[in-house]
């Protein structure tokens, strides 16, 4: 990946007087102002190999450019190639060379390689900036938890053993392939998997046989797959060593889902949340219920954000973890991130305690208001109940804040595979929030 800079065109350098346009020029002039964060995506691309691309390859300021154009414009990559190639704004943002545009493949490869420490280390760059420009001084703070949504469908049982039967059967058919047709005789099950995967969400009487089915299916499957593994063991090709590598990384995961399937369907056993495999290809998906209320299937954000509405901080959390339980590490992070403790918190009442408050009161924290006050009185809390009430009003502004997030930066579903990815979505679209609320807010 080439890391000299971009020789700067003046005669095309030309955004648009649009709104977008003057949004886009204002973040580009921080990034030419902050060229320091440049060597954690230049870092991010050497340790995935990834060296000049396309005839005139693609630097690292281009490439972070190209990664806040799709989070901020919410685009596919497909679309983004397009607008690269079509928008003199969003060729003059990301400053590619005068005649070229990368391709999607291209920008997949290079976007998806900078990873969430990066992203979290640019957007404590944007805090400072805010801190300095007196945008958000972090004195008072709101705490709110959201989900985002991993790429999976709901799953249900049935659907889990559709998927694996045919993931396996795929996995077959090419394994006979690369062997030249002497893997042994197997059957493809995979149409009467379908079928009773289909029965079993739309039928009203009693499921088990069906399931009895899909389940010998799904097994019968794993046999010859099992088989295939064998063959594939012994042959020097690398297809084989790939296939084998994908045939051991699904069999176990299917062998859970059969079994979690036989615990609560034939047995009528509750298998616990965090036992679950709710995916078959995001199985670092965790089950979210917040409320009582829907079911998501992702992880948990927690997040922080002051008067100005900027994002101070984020945690994705590992499982279901209670907000209470997160009120005093979040406030701690605040505290090492600024080297000092807010004047005032707020946080919807699911983060309320006794304990959350006295620590938060030993930290140095004047007011802590909760929106319910949980058998808490206010007097313990804040001075009055007027600084109370303002408190109040203020969390409910963190709402907003996450819809934003949600409807205009993607953060209701992730869109990339992977943990990993999972994390450095998340953060990708915090920073291009950050950046273009910032850039509103310090014009004069």
């Amino acid at each position: 990946m080439r890391q000299e800079r971009t020789v700067q065109g003046t005669l095309f350098d030309i955004f648009a007087a649009h709104e977008i346009g003057r949004e886009l020029k204002a973040m580009s002039q921080w990034l030419d102002e902050h060229r320091d964060v440049l060597g954690l995506v230049v870092a991010d691309l050497r340790r995935h190999e990834l060296k000049d691309t396309g005839r005139h390859g693609l630097t690292a300021e281009a490439v972070l450019r190209c990664a806040l154009l799709k989070q901020h414009r919410q685009l596919s990559y497909e679309e983004l190639a397009f607008h690269l190639e079509d928008s003199a704004s969003f060729r003059a943002f990301a400053r590619l060379p005068l005649g070229w545009s990368p391709k999607k493949s291209v920008l997949q490869r290079t976007i998806s390689a900078i990873g969430a420490a990066s992203w979290e280390t640019i957007n404590r760059a944007v805090m400072d900036s805010a801190q300095h420009h007196k945008v958000e001084d972090g004195s008072v703070v709101r705490i709110d938890s959201t989900v985002t949504a991993a790429l999976m469908h709901a799953p249900t049982d049935s659907s889990l053993l559709w998927d694996g039967v045919r993931v396996m059967v795929r996995v077959l058919k090419k394994a006979d392939k690369v062997l030249g047709g002497t893997l042994p005789r197997w059957r493809n099950y995979r149409r009467l998997a379908k079928r009773r995967a289909v029965a079993i969400q739309y039928s009203r009487r009693q499921k088990t046989e069906l399931y009895r089915d899909l389940v010998a299916a799904t097994r019968a499957t794993m046999a010859s797959l099992h088989c295939a593994v064998q063959h594939l063991t012994a042959h020097p090709s690398l297809e084989a060593v790939a296939l084998r590598c994908e045939a051991e990384h699904y069999l176990p995961l299917i062998a859970r889902i059969i079994d979690q399937t036989e615990r609560r369907v034939f047995v009528g056993e509750a298998v616990p949340a965090d036992e679950k495999l709710v995916s078959l290809f995001e199985t670092h998906a965790d089950i979210i219920v917040k409320g009582g209320r829907d079911t998501h299937y992702g992880h948990k954000l927690n997040l922080a954000t002051g008067r100005s509405g900027l994002i101070l901080d984020l945690v994705i959390e590992a499982g279901n973890p209670a907000d209470s339980a997160r009120f005093l590490p979040m406030l701690e992070r605040h505290v090492a991130h600024h080297d000092a403790p807010p004047r005032q918190t707020s946080a919807d009442g699911g983060y309320a305690s006794t304990a959350n408050l006295e620590r938060a009161k030993v930290l140095g924290v004047e007011d802590v208001a909760f929106h319910k006050k949980c058998r808490l009185a206010i007097e313990d809390m804040v001075k009055n109940r007027w600084v109370y009430r303002k408190l109040r009003n203020f969390r409910a502004g963190i709402e907003a804040n996450i819809s934003c997030l949600k409807r205009a930066f993607g953060l209701r579903r992730c869109t990339w595979r992977g943990l990993a990815h999972f994390h450095s979505y998340v953060w990708a679209s915090v920073v291009a929030y950050n950046l273009a609320l910032f850039t509103t807010l310090a014009q004069p």
